[in-house]
């Protein structure tokens, strides 16, 4: 399913299922990999995790970490599939624009009740924003991981300098990844922003919002439809 106008139901497809499940596969691994990263800390036992139902395994380290690692597996194939992918039908949405500084400061500010907001495309400005930096943040994670996984699978000896340096990397970005989720989660909470959790889970918004809020995004999918109509 692609974008599409669904007038008759007042809706509008924004995301297709494809790009459902590369999101939720990145969210749920990503939010396992948060957890189980904790757990192989020794905090289950110290702060009585292990005393909630269902929980007595986060004190075992070797559970923590085979979690760890096959949230790890899906985490990495659902990122590269999404940039192979996605590079390769040449889909830059997401990717930050001219003016796009400007225009957020713009976004942030309507938020608060000073000025109007412009008319946007598919993604606002931030969320462009957003994509690059928790881009980067998730390809740090990756790579660092993988080094640390080398190390304990088939290297035990490697360089001492390159394993602080790729656990260092990995602890900072940790952080970082956990507090570029609470953005998200903090933007969701925001009123204007509510029409568009549907999407996250169905894939469209309605159309009255998306005609309002996106209006050249509309424009440009209904002169496309239009096209190809004729």
């Amino acid at each position: 399913m692609t974008e599409k106008i669904l007038a008759e139901k007042n809706r509008v497809v924004r995301h297709s299922r494809l790009e459902l499940i590369e999101h939720w596969a990145i969210a749920i691994s990503g939010l396992i990999l948060l957890a189980t990263g904790i757990f192989e800390l020794p905090v289950a036992k110290r702060y009585y995790i292990i005393t909630v139902p269902g929980l007595g395994w986060t004190a075992d380290f070797i559970t923590s970490l085979y979690l760890h690692y096959a949230a790890a597996l899906i985490f990495t194939v659902a990122g590269i599939f999404h940039l192979l992918y996605h590079g390769a039908r040449g889909e830059t949405g997401l990717l930050p624009q001219k003016g796009d500084m400007k225009a957020s400061v713009t976004v942030m500010k309507s938020l608060f009740g000073f000025g109007q907001e412009p008319p946007m495309h598919k993604y606002l400005p931030e969320q462009r924003w957003a994509y690059v930096g928790m881009a980067l943040i998730i390809a740090m994670l990756i790579v660092s991981g993988l080094i640390k996984t080398y190390k304990n699978i088939y290297a035990p000896d490697l360089s001492p300098a390159i394993v602080l340096t790729a656990t260092w990397i990995h602890n900072i970005c940790f952080v970082l990844f956990f507090l570029a989720f609470l953005a998200h989660m903090a933007a969701i909470l925001l009123k204007p922003n509510w029409p568009m959790v549907r999407g996250i889970f169905t894939g469209k918004v309605r159309l009255d919002y998306a005609r309002h809020r996106h209006a050249l995004w509309m424009a440009d999918l209904e002169k496309n439809e239009k096209s190809v109509d004729s």
